[in-house]
């Protein structure tokens, strides 16, 4: 199980740095949730997933693995994302726990950061 999880979450980042939310979504189990950042309302099933990461694609984006755990079915990453935002690039590092179901969908996200942890580029 660890190869496929560390393959999906490699797959996840080069989807977040370049893919459309079609593409990210179809890593997701169907009741799966995302807590963007924690602390926030989640995102619950596929439609309100794709809508969440559907807000990426206007962006210039590319995305970095910092570090990477896998235990079992879960796993903690660390990673930065560089987008532009109007005028200004921008970097965020979250860190996310992801739990995968046993086909190795991804059936929970939950994203710790907070706004001071978005710098100037």
């Amino acid at each position: 199980m660890s190869e496929t999880i560390t393959a999906t979450v490699q797959l996840y980042l080069e989807l977040i740095g370049n893919g459309g939310a079609d593409d990210i979504v179809e890593l997701f189990a169907a009741d799966a949730t995302v807590e963007d950042p924690v602390g926030s309302e989640p995102y619950v099933g596929l439609a309100a997933i794709r809508g969440f990461f559907s807000t990426l694609e206007s962006l210039e984006r590319e995305t970095e693995l910092v570090s990477l755990r896998v235990c079992g079915h879960e796993a903690a990453l660390q990673f930065v994302i560089t987008f532009n935002a109007g005028d200004s690039r921008m970097r965020l590092s979250p860190i996310d726990t992801v739990v995968f179901d046993s086909d190795g969908k991804i059936t929970s996200i939950r994203s710790y950061f907070s706004p001071s942890d978005v710098t100037p580029v």
